[in-house]
């Protein structure tokens, strides 16, 4: 929808960029996929690098950190523009949804082992995170926001 006003290529720009870290949380996922297809690894680390140095350099706590700057000072900012804050926060709900696919996932992995069923939830989560965001970058590179549903729902109740 963009009925909530016009944006420009800043607002485009930015809002896509917030879905590199969703993006850098699916990240080892994919480890089974790299393993057959290496190029996909290798194109994703290229494109993530820059991130995952942010996050490294700001310790074991950079994910929590860069959460709550992103959640406190874009999502909560009613100056930044709504396109922002909308794909602000539904690459947020992304990020968490991946963080506790990836504690339950872990759980089930103790107890499935690596078989066959483990490797496939690491894809289709992994596909999945890819899906969602890379349509969330191109909707927003349009000008559009981006709808997913359940997660847009969520992302519009939170933006004010």
């Amino acid at each position: 929808m963009t009925w909530r006003g016009s944006t420009d290529l800043k607002d485009r720009i930015f809002g896509a960029l917030v879905y590199l870290l969703p993006l850098l949380s699916a990240f080892p996922f994919g480890k089974f996929l790299y393993a057959q297809f290496p190029a996909v690894g290798a194109v994703l680390a290229l494109i993530l690098s820059p991130i995952a140095f942010i996050y490294g350099s700001l310790g074991s706590f950079g994910s929590l950190i860069i959460f709550f700057v992103l959640f406190f000072a874009v999502v909560r900012n009613s100056r930044v523009p709504n396109f922002i804050r909308f794909n602000t926060m539904q690459a947020l709900l992304i990020d968490i949804l991946l963080y506790l696919l990836g504690l339950v996932i872990g759980l089930l992995g103790q107890g499935l082992g690596t078989n066959l069923i483990l490797e496939t939830l690491f894809n289709v989560v992994f596909l999945g995170a890819l899906a969602c965001c890379f349509y969330s970058i191109f909707q927003s590179v349009l000008g559009k926001y981006a709808e997913i549903p359940t997660i847009s729902d969520a992302a519009y109740s939170q933006v004010r």
